[in-house]
């Protein structure tokens, strides 16, 4: 366990395009707990290592000691989360894995294929029941039967078509040899452009401006804030987070809605000093936000760009989450029930382990742009599900571990949540505050 966590902080951090040696991390202890037949305890305890390291880098600090207990209760916080004592809930209803029906084209050569579908947000759950031809009350019996009757190949190809998120479940050779498997096998973990124009070193308090949803983005975000950021989180009006989602991922934030063709925004964009997005390649570049424009405005500017499926290929516009993507690339095969039936990791380890990693890309960043300038860094879920399968390999007990959560007040009412996976040098000791009502700032830095 031990050496397979060595082995995977030095090469993740090889693969940040960091400085020097990689950070030597005074761990408290061996596992996360994360029971899994790939990696993810190394590269959950790695990533949070990695973004440690680069925080200590930038504030010229030691590295903190790291619990890889509070790791694994972070990763782990979707399940761990309660709300004025109930747990939140997990996936809607009509997100799950699904029979699909038989066909030429279908996945496992004539055999029945397996469905994956991700429906928590309304605008997904109506798009995918309008690919299907079925009514906006259907239920999951309605969505099971729609689904049998169609192979999963062409399932997969009519809900992506509508603008809905689902995959054909697919085995390790099966994506290996696809066209978009193969697109994100030749990418590096992380894609960096630096411009080579070198700018004001960041002060104590640098700002993060946080174009992102749902979970990795909103991660590396936090992460940012525990190393002393002013994060301020952006949400555009139209598009509403699910509570329990910001109730997490929210902590030491500031909040502001404000739509993107707002030439606020842009100005936000161009006064801080990291910039974090989360959208679909392009989505946001006729707004003025394009990385390379935001860069020549401001070339000491640090972007990292976040996304499901890579920055090439057939799926590079493809909409994606961490269930999704491990669908589709081998690890829900890889993670199968007994009985056949694809499963899962034991946490949504690619978001958070994305997120840890943007978040350390984004500090490094920071750390050399009085050298060598901005930069724009790229990171993909399917790219980090590709180092699980190339990572070192650890023995890893199914002891349990006992999670750490502390309470805290939010809006939403008493919340319980994990505390922070590492307590970041130069930033405060625990979460900087509650996640705060979505759209309860201004659209403004903090005061310095």
């Amino acid at each position: 366990m031990i050496e397979a966590r060595d082995v995977a902080l030095r090469d993740l951090w090889t693969r940040l395009d960091a400085p020097g040696p990689p950070p030597s991390v005074p761990w408290r202890g061996d596992s996360t707990g994360l029971a899994s037949p790939l990696p993810v305890d190394a590269l959950a305890q790695a990533s949070v290592g990695v973004a440690a390291g680069a925080a200590a880098l930038l504030r010229g600090a030691p590295v903190p000691e790291i619990d890889p207990v509070r790791i694994g209760s972070s990763f782990r916080a979707d399940q761990l989360m309660r709300l004025d004592g109930e747990a939140p809930g997990g996936f809607a209803p009509l997100s799950g894995f699904w029979t699909a029906g038989l066909g030429e084209r279908s996945d496992g050569g004539g055999t029945r294929g397996w469905i994956r579908t991700h429906a928590n947000y309304p605008h997904h759950r109506a798009r995918l029941l309008a690919a299907l031809a079925l009514p906006d009350d259907a239920g999951p019996d309605e969505l099971a039967a729609a689904i049998a009757a169609r192979p999963a190949l062409e399932v997969e190809d009519a809900v992506a078509a509508a603008g809905g998120i689902a995959v054909a479940v697919r085995d390790r050779t099966t994506w290996s040899s696809s066209g978009p498997g193969r697109a994100v096998a030749a990418e590096p973990l992380v894609t960096i452009r630096r411009t080579g124009r070198a700018g004001a070193p960041p002060g104590r308090r640098f700002r993060v401006l946080d174009l992102t949803r749902v979970i990795a983005g909103p991660v590396a975000t936090r992460t940012l804030a525990l190393a002393g950021a002013d994060v301020l989180r952006v949400d555009p009006p139209h598009l509403p987070e699910i509570p329990a989602q910001h109730a997490d991922t929210g902590l030491g934030k500031r909040t502001t809605i404000l739509d993107a063709a707002d030439p606020r925004l842009r100005a936000l964009a161009e006064t801080a000093d990291v910039v974090v997005t989360g959208y679909r390649p392009g989505a946001l570049d006729r707004f003025g936000l394009a990385p390379e424009e935001l860069l020549e405005r401001r070339p000491d500017l640090v972007v990292v760009l976040l996304d499901a499926w890579g920055w090439t290929g057939p799926w590079a516009g493809r909409r994606g989450f961490d269930s999704i993507v491990q669908a589709a690339s081998g690890i829900a095969v890889a993670c199968a029930r007994d009985d056949g039936r694809p499963g899962a990791l034991p946490a949504q380890a690619l978001d958070h382990a994305t997120g840890y990693l943007a978040a350390a890309s984004a500090l490094l960043g920071l750390a050399e742009r009085s050298t060598v300038g901005g930069s724009v860094r790229e990171l993909a879920l399917a790219r980090t599900a590709e180092w699980l399968w190339s990572g070192p390999v650890g023995g890893l007990d199914d002891a349990n571990r006992v999670p750490a959560v502390e309470a805290v007040t939010q809006a939403l009412g008493r919340v319980e949540v994990p505390p922070p996976a590492v307590v970041m040098p130069g930033g405060p000791s625990s979460w900087a505050g509650p996640a705060r009502e979505l759209g309860a700032d201004e659209p403004e830095w903090a005061p310095v």
